[in-house]
């Protein structure tokens, strides 16, 4: 299940391969050998054969592979695979790359090695292949059974039927998944995709399923930060292992999906990367993470108003940390998010904020009429600051920069 998509890719990767192969025999190069000695069965009498240098003559080649239409989606496919390394140990590599692009690079060279290991041609048979692919599987694996969590993900549409996220998680077209269970296609029947999470289950490691459960809750934390449309998971998973039936368990951060958040096929790289990144960065400092959190609160929350104090507590913290009294939060966001021209209304927007706040304390329900649209903004102002300090366009300091600009700005007009 979780290497399905590998599997595909490789084959793809393989056939065109061959062919490349293929072509440069027909034009006359030959493959290298060596003599190798072997004992007959009376020990004083060697025998001598000559076997086929493959995995040299691949790698002298392995600048033409990359030039194969199918190279890149397979190179993506492995990078985001554990146990890479282990295989290419096992096959003899003793410099395995840390970097994962080149450690995809070299697992496609030698997978294509073995393939043809001590042939003298380039024919692509489905028993080569597959006793490539069964070496490559079992280093993937590493003897578990295999876990795989599936959750509706609402307000997500996908160019391709399947999305790679890394990790063992996917965006899949709900046709995609073979065997789903019924009742998550019925959810994503609309305007939703399944989100897939694969991986073994290692004695002794961590439970799957909340493993699982945890990497889904940051993969939708991404996509809400990656653009302004808001998915959300549907409120309930199922969990398989191996063979077994499937199990309905209930999760948090189920909530209503605002906008159709769609990724093309030529998008996919690009929310691969940002995923990637938004993981890696999320903690950089407590007040970031803290912010996160809130944000992603406020992005669940059925009412506006409730809405609006969870982003006003994480702008706070991003940006106030002296404490209301100071007032200075208005200016500040405005230094950060305002288009020239633009900073009086902005410090207006968090004025009227502030005051709709207050009310709500005060037991106002609802609030009067355009407080969507005020919530709305205040929201994209907090997704726009996380977004560039979690992509390194902003100093995670936010509050400092913001008076260094305010500074700046009151000696350009004095």
């Amino acid at each position: 299940m979780r290497h399905r998509h590998l599997h595909t890719a490789l084959a793809s990767f393989a056939e065109e391969a061959t062919w490349q192969l293929a072509s440069v025999i027909a034009d006359g190069v030959e493959v290298p050998f060596e003599v190798v000695e072997e004992r007959g069965r009376r020990r004083d009498t060697p025998l001598y054969c000559y076997r086929p240098l493959t995995d040299r003559f691949v790698a002298e080649r392995a600048s033409l592979l990359t030039r194969v239409p199918a190279y890149p989606a397979a190179a993506r496919a492995l990078e985001f695979e554990d146990g890479v390394g282990e295989y290419l140990r096992a096959q003899g590599e003793t410099r395995v790359p840390t970097e994962p692009r080149s450690r995809a690079d070299l697992t496609l060279r030698v997978f294509v090695s073995r393939i043809f290991s001590d042939a003298d041609e380039f024919v692509l048979t489905q028993q080569r292949f597959d006793r490539a692919w069964r070496e490559l599987a079992a280093a993937l694996h590493e003897g578990g059974a295999e876990c795989v969590v599936v959750a509706p993900l609402l307000g997500v549409a996908i160019g391709s039927r399947e999305v790679p996220l890394g990790d063992g998680l996917s965006l899949m077209a709900p046709d995609a998944l073979d065997d789903a269970p019924r009742d998550a296609l019925r959810i994503t029947a609309e305007r939703g995709v399944l989100a897939v999470v694969a991986h073994p289950e290692r004695p002794g490691a961590p439970g799957a399923h909340a493993t699982a459960i945890r990497r889904l809750e940051r993969m939708v934390r991404a996509l809400r930060l990656f653009d302004s449309p808001s998915p959300a998971l549907g409120g309930v998973a199922w969990t398989r292992t191996g063979t077994g039936p499937w199990t309905v368990t209930g999760m948090q951060g189920g909530g209503r999906a605002r906008g159709l958040l769609a990724v093309p096929a030529t998008a996919e790289d690009e929310l691969r990367a940002f995923c990637s990144l938004v993981d890696r960065r999320a903690a950089r400092t407590a007040e970031i993470g803290w912010a996160l959190d809130r944000y992603g609160m406020a992005r669940d929350r059925a009412e506006p108003l409730e809405a609006l104090t969870d982003i006003l507590l994480a702008l706070r913290a991003l940006l106030e940390p002296e404490g209301t009294a100071s007032a200075r939060l208005g200016g500040r966001l405005a230094a950060l998010c305002a288009e020239p021209g633009g900073h009086g209304a902005i410090v207006a927007e968090v004025a009227q904020a502030v005051a709709l706040e207050r009310s709500a304390i005060g037991g106002l329900a609802g609030g009067p009429e355009g407080t969507d649209v005020l919530v709305t903004r205040m929201g994209d102002h907090l997704r726009a600051l996380l977004r560039d300090v979690l992509c390194g366009h902003l100093d995670a300091d936010l509050r400092g920069l913001a008076d260094r600009l305010v500074a700046q700005a009151a000696l350009e007009t004095s």
